[in-house]
């Protein structure tokens, strides 16, 4: 009986206590996903060029890639999009969808596009075709979400990075002296994008050539995530008959990737590659000359060059985290839009009104910035700009809803607080170019009114901000440690 007594009792004391936790159930957890969202149906008109043609076929997939972190009540999901550009509305309607099938909030997601110049619109609006696209989208980023959340499992996390300094080049330059062309506004600027090589002098700014990793595994040390940066624009493919969709060099990074850490039979491994800030930057190599290419060979050869560099940032780990903190912030920043001037306006419908003929004998482009100026006029309020920032661990994440110059995310990363920092552009919306106050100064393309559509120190202030935001997660966290 004695014995008996004795076992009676210890079964119910331990059925009293609070089960126990194991440590692979404690700390970092992290989860991944990947859907598909390449377009049914055709004709489908694709964005990034002044004269959009129409594709019929796609020569690779889009796709949505998520992967999220949580730790206590620290949560972080990070949406990576094969698009141009996805507009403020269709990623809050998306958001506001997967905080509801999630309950996670929307101001712990951050979805960006890539910048690929070879996919539709992010609107359902238009053809039945850009319709049916932009449904499947929407659906597609919500889906991302629920799936990487409900395969949250415990994980542990490394950062690195290494450098592809022979793909990057700043696209500015100053020219000789009397070859600069007028702008479309009749004027010269100072600077002139993607120009006649053979009037070149200098570059008119840096380049950004590292390559930043988030390698996330499992407790058990297998490949589960990766999310890689580089500040490059999209590569491109020669133009060889009917336009196809593609996802660039992003999508081709990510299919080659998980050969590269050796994660090919996972189910569960997803990599994704965000676009730095490279308003100013492309694949252009002004004083060399390559060798002639087939379609889509670039796009090959740039993304398995960031898939070598993120190999090897990944085997330069030194250490992973199971306890990492998660922390993430987000202010809406309003910015006021740029507004044309009265003459210019008069000048603009009177370039609209010219005969075909007439406006053939204007700067190239007048016609086109003339409608953008008088579409400037149509604009209210102002622009109400979304940026974040992201703490995972010594890890720091920021945001431009932007095509952010280069030398923005320079700045960012030499006076944030964190050991690791890189910039996502075209995350939380696409409101165009944001140059610097100093290249406004400058001119050219990207300072164009109707490309640039945003007050001219725009830069200074959303920097501002988000250095404020890093400067409130490093604090935080130095809080935390001291209570403990």
């Amino acid at each position: 009986m004695k014995g008996k007594f004795h076992w009676v009792s210890f079964l119910a004391l331990a059925l009293s206590l609070p089960p126990a936790t194991s440590a692979a159930e404690t700390g970092l957890r992290a989860g991944t996903a990947i859907v598909d969202v390449t377009p049914q149906e055709w004709p489908l008109t694709l964005r990034g060029s002044f004269f959009p043609k129409p594709a019929k076929t796609a020569h690779d997939p889009l796709h949505v890639r998520a992967l999220a972190f949580e730790n206590g009540t620290g949560r972080a999901v990070i949406v990576i999009v094969d698009l141009i550009g996805i507009s403020r509305e269709v990623l809050d309607a998306a958001k506001k969808r997967a905080a509801e099938a999630t309950g996670w909030r929307t101001d712990q997601m951050l979805i960006a596009a890539t910048h690929t110049h070879s996919a539709p619109s992010s609107r359902a609006e238009g053809s039945a075709p850009q319709v049916a696209f932009g449904k499947r989208l929407a659906d597609g980023m919500v889906e991302a979400i629920e799936k990487a959340v409900a395969s949250l499992q415990p994980a542990q996390v490394g950062f690195g990075s290494d450098q592809v300094p022979d793909e990057v080049f700043n696209r500015r330059w100053y020219l000789q002296e009397g070859t600069m062309p007028l702008t479309p506004f009749g004027e010269l600027d100072k600077v002139k994008m993607n120009p006649n090589r053979k009037h070149i002098v200098k570059p008119a700014g840096p380049t950004d050539p590292e390559v930043c990793i988030v390698d996330v595994r499992t407790r058990r040390k297998k490949p589960l995530g990766l999310l890689s940066n580089y500040a490059l624009h999209y590569v491109g493919h020669i133009n060889i008959g009917e336009r196809q969709v593609s996802a660039d060099y992003f999508g081709e990074f990510a299919r080659i990737m998980p050969w590269r850490i050796r994660a090919m039979s996972s189910k569960d491994f997803v990599a994704m590659l965000s676009n730095g800030p490279c308003g100013d930057v492309n694949n252009i190599d002004f004083h060399g000359k390559r060798a002639p290419r087939q379609p889509f060979e670039q796009i090959r050869i740039v993304a398995a060059k960031v898939a070598d560099a993120s190999w090897r940032a990944s085997k330069g780990i030194e250490k992973y985290h199971a306890d990492a903190p998660v922390a993430m912030l987000q202010r809406e920043v309003p910015l006021e839009w740029r507004r044309p001037s009265e003459a210019l306006i008069r000048r603009s419908k009177e370039i609209i009104a010219m005969s075909p003929e007439e406006q053939g004998k204007l700067p190239y482009l007048a016609t086109n910035y003339a409608r953008r100026v008088l579409s400037q006029v149509e604009r209210s309020g102002k622009a109400d700009c979304l940026v974040q920032a992201i703490r995972i661990g010594d890890q720091a994440i920021v945001s431009f809803p932007f095509e952010t110059f280069v030398e923005t995310g320079l700045e960012i990363k030499k006076k944030s607080p964190f050991k690791h920092t890189f910039l996502i552009e075209l995350a939380n919306g696409s409101y165009g170019y944001l140059p610097t106050p100093k290249h406004h100064e400058l001119g050219g393309y990207e300072t164009w009114l109707g490309t640039n559509k945003v007050q001219k120190d725009g830069s200074d202030l959303l920097t501002r901000n988000l250095l404020e935001m890093l400067a409130e997660l490093h604090a935080g966290e130095d809080a935390k440690n001291i209570e403990k």
